[in-house]
């Protein structure tokens, strides 16, 4: 490439620039594999110095040879090992030897400070952030004249009196960052609004060149209550907007049209009585009530349990109905409730007058 120059006469002469050379393997350095291979030997663990992996120049006389590395968690990694010698010299001498990461070695990442480490979002409750003295986002604020009348308007009125306040650069990045957040005019919630925020009763303007753009939501009904919001954010919960009251048509009556047939009547008044319930008693020392003998008999199933039927007399051995005197259908209280002579399964349902 050439470029022109200006004489002092004013002749212009044209001088062309020198390419960088492309330096040249030196065959003597390159064949010098086992001085490199015993150089990396003696700054590695025994056994850790693999295959012979080529050689680089690097310049005039100046060869770097590669060996793998077989060190464990070192995959990917080489011992590289540089060599040279002086013009028109014979001997080989090593200039350095370390350990590089060849392109498919496992490396951490790059190192970068804890102050640029951090991201938004990483602040916990009880951290706090190192200051940055050279911060393009802030910029020296207003500082005190002496004049207490300014001074007062500055400090007060218009709310500064810090040391450093918001640059054009930091709101702009703050106004970016809002705008396209989830409380900016393409979230989801503002795009099913019926009106943006800048028409509701309840959005509070910022003070300051963002009062244009942002404000404050102030409705507790809506899911950015206390929020800041774009103007042309929206929600639900506008002061604003309505919708149409539905008007509530009453149901039809729903009658019961079963038919009764078929269904069994059940009557609660005063002459259905409640079929009476066995009552279990404990023996006391009360005298017996007064029953009936032919409660007081033994069932069929009681007469067959003592005695088969085909055991028991014939009926026609029993004195005939005529023959009992009168007056004496019942016994009395204290005869025994039951004969010593058991009875036929038919003598217990036969009347007492019969």
């Amino acid at each position: 490439m050439s470029e022109p120059t200006s004489d002092s006469d004013g002749t212009t002469t044209t001088t062309r620039a020198r390419r960088a050379r492309k330096p040249v393997l030196d065959s003597v350095s390159a064949a010098a594999v086992d001085l490199a291979r015993a150089a990396a030997e003696e700054v590695a663990e025994p056994g850790t110095v693999g295959e012979h992996l080529g050689a680089t120049a690097e310049g005039d006389r100046l060869v770097t040879h590669a060996f793998a590395a077989t060190l464990p968690g070192y995959r990917g990694w080489q011992w590289s090992v540089t060599v040279t010698r002086a013009s028109r010299a014979k001997n080989v001498t090593v200039n350095e030897v370390c350990l590089l990461p060849g392109e498919e070695a496992l490396r951490p990442p790059v190192w970068l400070p804890w102050s640029e480490r951090i991201a938004p979002g990483d602040l916990g409750s009880q951290d706090t952030l190192p200051r940055k003295a050279d911060d393009p986002l802030l910029e020296p604020g207003y500082e005190a004249t002496g004049d207490e009348e300014a001074d007062r308007l500055a400090l007060w009125e218009l709310g500064l009196g810090r040391e450093r306040v918001l640059s054009l650069l930091g709101r702009d990045e703050a106004a970016t960052r809002w705008y396209a957040g989830d409380r900016g005019p393409r979230s989801e919630i503002a795009e099913h609004a019926k009106a943006p925020c800048s028409t509701c009763g309840f959005f509070v303007q910022l003070a300051g060149p963002l009062r244009q753009v942002f404000g404050v939501c102030a409705s507790e009904w809506s899911p950015e209550d206390g929020r800041v919001v774009s103007a042309d954010h929206g929600c639900g919960a506008h002061s604003e907007t309505d919708v149409e009251a539905e008007v509530e048509v009453p149901s039809s009556m729903v009658v019961d049209d079963l038919s009764p047939e078929g269904l069994e009547l059940v009557s609660s008044g005063p002459d259905d009585e409640p079929a009476a319930e066995p009552l279990v008693t404990e023996a006391t020392d009360a005298e017996p009530v007064d029953a009936d003998v032919s409660d007081e008999r033994p069932s069929d199933a009681d007469v067959s349990d003592e005695q088969p039927v085909d055991a028991a007399p014939v009926a026609d051995d029993e004195p005939a109905a005529d023959d009992q005197p009168d007056g004496d259908d019942e016994p009395a209280a204290d005869e025994p409730a039951v004969d010593d002579e058991p009875l036929a399964s038919g003598d217990a349902e036969r009347p007492a007058d019969a």
